[in-house]
């Protein structure tokens, strides 16, 4: 078996691993989240009118199943949470009659199935927050490497001073500024984002752009603030390893030093920030979406949380676990990948 083989093998086995000590944690995450949501304040028959008599609310409130043991409700929103949900939702994309049939988790507040409202909401948050990471990255990146290979130059002071300020300032802020400099007194883009809005040719793709413009360079600047400081700092330790001085007196090209092996070691802890900050793509970001009036998964949770939604708390957060799990668990194959020193046996 040749090196490769056998290191793809122990990778694969270490994916393996990792993925069974995923699924218990996961599972943990799921009971402690529904334990205090259900310990938590809050009533689906809250919202009702008050002349409703109270066996009628008792009668809605079995109907929910909540009249069952904390357990065997639990066991229940298991189910639904990992089965027959995920199928709804891979029939309503593809269109295949894969749908498991039982009762679905339904929002108190629409009395609509969770799921639903969660694919509705995902393209408008893909679209913002999505982009406003990957704008983040590609931004940050350049930035922190060029800072660190010209420390102190003005570039690089400039460079720091921007990152602070985008880190420090929230992101609720920088949102009203923009809204009144490019909004109010330019008139450049549109306060509002239209959710109702359909991209069918050239001028609506123009509006599209238009309306995203803010919300994204608001969560680019947020992202790229705190990415690039952590790309500078690992870039500065690597310059002054000593494989960087032996690849320079070997009369490698500055380029091929700077690029290819400071680069690619230097990326290793920025892959964690990185791969982190990557559920919250999904998850929306709450208090930008609340601003623009984008109509997004942050905006569904805290939308929820006001009126004490707890299903649709419970299901956004577990979503949320799940993909803070896995995309650690992609952090570390990445390791491997960027460092060939790091084993896996």
């Amino acid at each position: 078996m040749t090196a490769q083989a056998a290191g793809l093998r122990c990778m694969f086995t270490y994916t393996l691993r990792r993925l069974a000590f995923a699924v218990p944690t996961v599972l943990v995450i799921s009971l402690i989240v529904f334990l205090m949501l259900d310990m938590a304040p809050g009533d689906p028959t809250g919202s009702l009118p008050l002349t409703i008599p109270l066996e009628v609310r008792e009668q809605i409130r079995a109907a929910l199943g909540l009249g069952d043991p904390v357990l065997v409700r639990y066991f229940k929103w298991l189910h639904m949470m990992v089965i027959i949900e995920p199928s709804h939702m891979l029939a309503n994309a593809t269109g295949w009659n894969v749908a498991v049939e039982g009762p679905r988790i339904l929002s108190w507040q629409t009395r609509s199935p969770v799921g639903d409202i969660i694919v509705q909401r995902i393209p408008q948050t893909l679209w913002v927050v999505g982009l406003g990471y990957l704008f983040g990255i590609l931004i940050a990146v350049p930035i922190g490497v060029i800072s660190a290979y010209k420390q102190y130059s003005w570039f690089d002071q400039t460079g720091t001073f921007v990152s602070m300020v985008g880190f420090s300032v929230p992101t609720f802020f920088t949102g009203v500024v923009f809204i009144l400099i490019f909004s109010v007194w330019l008139g450049w883009f549109p306060s509002m984002y239209d959710t109702t809005h359909r991209v069918r040719d050239w001028d609506s793709f123009l509006f599209q752009v238009r309306q995203i413009a803010m919300p994204v360079a608001v969560l680019a600047l947020f992202n790229a603030s705190q990415i690039s400081r952590f790309m500078r700092a690992s870039m500065l330790d690597n310059l002054n390893q000593d494989y960087v001085r032996t690849a320079r007196a070997k009369g490698m090209a500055e380029k091929t030093v700077l690029l290819v092996h400071v680069l690619r070691n230097s990326m290793i802890p920025v892959v964690t920030v990185i791969a982190i900050g990557i559920p919250t793509v999904f998850t929306g970001a709450i208090i930008t979406e609340q601003i623009f009036r984008v109509n997004g998964l942050g905006d569904a949770l805290i939308r929820a949380i006001y009126v004490s939604d707890w299903p649709m708390v419970q299901t956004i957060t577990f979503i949320f676990a799940i993909l803070i799990v896995l995309f650690n668990l992609i952090a570390d194959v990445l390791y491997g990948i960027l460092d060939p020193r790091i084993r896996y046996d």
